[in-house]
């Protein structure tokens, strides 16, 4: 097996709806743990102990909810990050546009200076995402 980097996201309690939300924006397959599903009972047994969802694009999301028992930190000083170029453009901006619906957007997708179409948003999950769209080597 080679080594991959591959995100991997908490959530506080809406994990199971979240990495759904990730299916239904990129598609692909999702598998969810539940922590009861390993013998956890109480106020945790409902939640995703571990989710991974392996998309139609090749990219790997993995994530979970924290347990009632720790502290649960949102994500900060940090963005998933998805990088293109123009043959991809159709499926990027699609991302970008079910990432930021409900979401708040902190760099409208537009041209930049540096010559790409970069967009940065926070996703209704608290999510930060950046998308990058360059042109196609030719």
């Amino acid at each position: 097996m080679t080594s991959r980097l591959n995100p991997y996201l908490n959530f506080n309690g809406n994990a199971r709806e979240a990495m759904e939300f990730y299916a239904a924006v990129f598609g692909g397959e999702l598998n969810l743990t539940t922590f009861g599903e390993l013998g956890a009972d109480g106020p945790d047994a409902d939640r995703v102990m571990h989710a991974m969802l392996r998309t139609d694009s090749g990219y790997v999301i993995m994530g979970a909810d924290v347990p009632s028992t720790m502290a649960f930190q949102p994500m900060r000083g940090s963005s998933v990050s998805i990088s293109g170029d123009d043959t991809d453009s159709a499926a990027l901006h699609s991302y970008w546009t079910k990432l930021s619906s409900g979401g708040t957007t902190t760099m409208p997708m537009e041209k930049q200076a540096w010559g790409d179409e970069f967009g940065m948003c926070i996703d209704k999950f608290g999510i930060p995402w950046m998308i990058d769209i360059g042109e196609a080597a030719g």
